[in-house]
């Protein structure tokens, strides 16, 4: 936090042009009751999925939701369009300032190119069938292009451990517009069942979407552990999720990662509304790890809205503090980013955004 007495002074752009102490500032000075924030960085989101807004059961547990999301995620262009519409709006009235954005169609660019929000742009690739590796790759590097001729940051990333190849995941780690990457991480019980022992409800999700999975052994180590040693120690990745990450996870990770290369994301909403549970917080402070925060998306969410994402982790973590949690959702997410230059702190310099926090409830100042 800063000093009390402290006056920001910004040009009309929103940038920072100065911070000083009340008796240097004059009578000019708006005042407010309650918190005044940097923008929210929503480091976790798929814009691209807002027209499932209450499409998918809540409690529906992960499988089911993966399958439905399958099914359901095919709509009318016209009603897709309106609803990434929309839900940029809703980021925007709830201070969100920049995105980290999970892209499999290119269903976002024209909005994203109005330039009304920072977005870093993952386009996600899938394929556990190590045979397919070669073309799904190209798929993305194709969807990568269409991005890159009107957005400019852009990364090509793994789903997650359960829905990518190694073959695969050696492409996508080796492409060299990557400077930031992001995975789905354990995010339910059953991805570690599935890499341990090779049971589970995961066995259930192939059979359903026909993936033939003989080809794999499980490698009596979760999931986290098995993928680690295919990244780059200091390739800055957002895991996300990690609900069933464990503290013997956290201690292997960070030997395969400098300390600022990894984040751990968390989106509490769409933990609870799949019903997966929340990952254990406390190991993840015990530990001294980077933590940001996400939405997710309006498939599992009610709202775009970090602020909720915050009383949520404050009704579940009574121990966590305020000043905590802001920093997860400011400038712990513009590090994860990048971006933490321009967004992330109320410095000198830079245009952070201007939110305004009283009785839980959030509105854009600047």
């Amino acid at each position: 936090m800063l000093p009390e007495n402290t006056v920001i002074i910004t040009d009309q752009s929103g940038k920072i042009s100065d911070l000083i102490n009340t008796t240097e500032a004059g009578e000019d000075i708006q005042r407010f009751e309650g918190i005044l924030s940097p923008g929210f960085v929503n480091t976790h989101c798929h814009l691209e999925l807002s027209h499932m807004k209450g499409m998918i059961s809540q409690q529906s547990g992960m499988v089911d939701f993966l399958l439905e999301v399958v099914k359901q995620r095919e709509a009318d262009r016209d009603a897709v369009w309106d609803a990434i519409e929309k839900a940029e709006e809703q980021m925007i009235e709830n201070g969100i300032v920049a995105v980290g954005d999970i892209c499999n169609t290119n269903h976002t660019i024209d909005q994203k190119a109005k330039a009304r929000l920072y977005y870093h742009n993952f386009i996600e690739s899938t394929g556990f069938i190590p045979a397919l590796a070669t073309n799904r790759f190209q798929q993305a590097v194709g969807l990568h292009q269409e991005f890159a001729e009107k957005l400019p940051n852009n990364s090509i990333v793994p789903h997650a451990p359960y829905s990518v190849s190694t073959a695969l995941l050696e492409k996508i780690i080796a492409f060299p517009s990557n400077r930031v990457m992001t995975m789905h991480n354990q995010e339910s019980r059953a991805e570690n069942d599935f890499y341990i022992n090779k049971v589970g409800d995961f066995l259930r999700l192939y059979d359903e979407l026909k993936i033939d999975i003989s080809f794999f052994t499980a490698a009596n180590k979760t999931s986290l552990q098995s993928l680690m040693p295919y990244f780059k120690w200091n390739q800055p990745i957002v895991l996300v999720h990690n609900v069933c990450t464990s503290e013997e996870d956290i201690a292997i990770a960070a030997t395969y990662f400098e300390s600022q290369a990894l984040y751990y994301c968390l989106c509490p909403h769409a933990n609870l509304y799949i019903g997966n549970g929340l990952p254990e917080v406390e190991l993840l402070i015990k530990n001294k790890c980077n933590v940001v925060l996400g939405t997710d998306s309006l498939a599992s969410n009610n709202q775009l809205n970090i602020l909720e994402e915050i009383n949520t982790l404050k009704k579940h973590f009574p121990s966590l503090s305020m000043n905590q949690l802001l920093q997860w959702a400011t400038i712990n997410g513009a590090k994860a980013l990048g971006i933490d230059g321009v967004y992330g702190s109320f410095e000198k310099g830079k245009t952070p955004g201007i939110v305004w926090i009283q009785n839980d409830q959030v509105k854009r100042v600047v």
